[in-house]
Order: structure tokens, then sequence, then C-alpha cells
């Protein structure tokens, strides 16, 4: 997978793993992830499927319908990447934190959803309920972030709120911050992610 990895000044930190919405790349999240955790290194990728020439992380069959065989194939995809890297840059692999934007938050909470383990916690900017009908893994101990819009057009406040619910109910802590900037991910919205990320991490 096309991606950059940056080495921070801490090794105790987690290593933030960078995830980009429809239409962006691997360098789109940096400053995002510079301002919730600067002494983090740093791994972000670029989504490796192509619609009208975007990147996105998992093929969708229309707006807010993903297509979900795809989806499971590029989690599983995505979490096979995160073992290799861990060997390659010599990171904890127990100790990374996802930070998606839209499409990318929809990944990162595709990975709570499979896999147990594959992260420490997430900050989930806009995300959606990535898969529903499925068992959860456990998520005792695992921190999740989720800013939302209530007046998102595409991730409405019922999707967050069942999102929330569900991350819950599998031992997740959850905090979810409004705003009222609809899909936009805003200034106080990212201030926020980092003051949840240095409460938990740091």
């Amino acid at each position: 997978m096309k991606h950059i990895f940056k080495k921070g000044t801490s090794t105790d930190a987690p290593v933030l793993l960078l995830l980009h919405g429809t239409g962006g790349n691997e360098e789109d999240l940096v400053p995002l992830g510079s301002l919730i955790s600067p002494q983090s290194s740093i791994l972000s990728v670029r989504g490796s499927v192509l619609e009208n020439g975007m990147p996105r992380f998992f093929k969708r069959l229309a707006e807010g319908v993903f297509d979900e065989e795809d989806l499971k194939f590029r989690t599983k995809e995505l979490h096979a990447f995160l073992d290799a890297a861990a060997d390659k840059y010599e990171f904890d692999r127990q100790n990374v934190v996802a930070v998606g934007y839209s499409n990318g938050a929809n990944i990162a909470g595709s990975l709570l959803f499979h896999y147990e383990g594959s992260l420490r916690g997430a900050a989930l900017h806009h995300p959606m309920v990535p898969l529903r009908g499925i068992q959860l893994p456990v998520l005792q101990g695992v921190n999740v972030f989720i800013g939302a819009g209530k007046n998102d057009p595409i991730c409405p406040p019922q999707e967050t709120e069942e999102l929330e619910h569900l991350l819950k109910e599998a031992g997740a802590e959850v905090e979810t911050h409004w705003e009222n900037f609809g899909h936009q991910l805003t200034q106080p919205e990212a201030e926020r992610a980092s003051a949840w990320f240095q409460k938990y991490f740091l």
C-alpha cells in the first residue's frame, strides 16, 4: 500500500495511522496527526481503490451504500499491512491509534469491528457504521473519539449514535464531539481530538 512513515520523537507515544477521506492522499492528514500528537510516529496510507480517479479505501455501490465484500477484503488487507509495517519500521504493533476522516474513518471503524487488538484507539472524524449484523470483538480498553456534525448530510446524527452504541456495547470507551458544520472537519473538532488523545494516551 502506498504510504509515508515519519518517525516521531517518542517511542512511547502511539503510532498514528492516518486514513484520508475520499479523493485524498497520504499527505492530507499529516497536519492533523501533528496537531493531535506532535511526538508520535506517523504512518499515513493512501487508499488503493479508485472511484472516478479519486482514492478510497474500499468500494461503494452508491453514496452511503458500502460494497460490504470489498470492505471486508480491504479491511483484512489493511490489517495485514499494519502487521508488516510494524516489522519494517520497528514500532509496537499493539500501540497504534487510527486517525481517520470520512472514508478513512469508516475503514478504521471496520478494523475495530473485525479485529480484536488491531487498534489501541481511534479518532473517527465523521464516520458511518461500517457494517451491521456482525458480532464485534471485545473492545475493552479501546478508546474512541467520534467527531460528528449535527447537520452532517452524509452521516446523520442517528448514524453517529448507532455507531457509538455498538462500540460501547463491545466495551469501548467512546467520546463524541458534536459540531454544526456538516461533514466538514473543523479546527475546533481537531483540537478536541487532540485533547482526547492527550488524556488517554500520553
